[in-house]
């Protein structure tokens, strides 16, 4: 079977070793996590983990299914077909000299980035996009020097007109379901 990125977004309880029994779960199946962020959800009590695995479509579906039976896990959701805003944050730090900071800073502009350090020898940048946008302005910068880069990992939400959020999707009426069986 053909293995494609998939994006799941689970909506969790905001307890200690919530992330660590989601993250074992991958770990039995012997599942690689491309990315995995957490934050807290506009629902009090609750955090947003937004994952990011490769697999194919019945392997992530079982995956999925198997999260959301976890005691502390309100609801999964893999928003991989929907229409949805994803970004990842990075901050790349670049070598540079007073001979290659105007092309730097150029590049910095071209892709709406910002300069949050300077140093004698080197910028540090911050970008904000898809994975497509970060990587073609790394490809860029490589030629300069990258000295460090630091990478969030994505998130997701579906747009507007896409329907509810995770967290509006049963989220009271499966926590509380959830509460009942334990």
């Amino acid at each position: 079977m053909a293995t494609t990125k998939h994006t799941l977004v689970a909506i969790v309880e905001d307890k200690p070793g919530v992330l660590n029994r989601m993250a074992s779960l991958f770990r039995r199946r012997s599942f690689n996590i491309d990315s995995i962020a957490v934050g807290h959800s506009e629902l009090p009590h609750l955090s947003r983990v937004t994952i990011v695995v490769n697999g194919s479509v019945a392997v992530v579906e079982q995956v999925r299914k198997q999260l959301d039976k976890l005691v502390d896990v309100v609801k999964v959701l893999d928003i991989t077909g929907d229409n949805i805003n994803i970004r990842e944050l990075a901050l790349i730090k670049v070598r540079a000299t007073s001979a290659t900071r105007s092309e730097i800073i150029e590049i910095v502009d071209i892709f709406r980035a910002n300069i949050v350090d300077v140093a004698s020898d080197s910028l540090t940048i911050e970008i904000t996009g898809d994975e497509d946008k970060i990587e073609s302005m790394l490809n860029l910068l490589r030629g300069f020097g990258v000295k460090e880069i630091v990478r969030t990992g994505s998130i997701a939400m579906l747009r507007g007109a896409a329907g509810k959020s995770p967290s509006e999707k049963k989220a009271s009426g499966n926590r509380a379901k959830k509460q009942e069986v334990t």
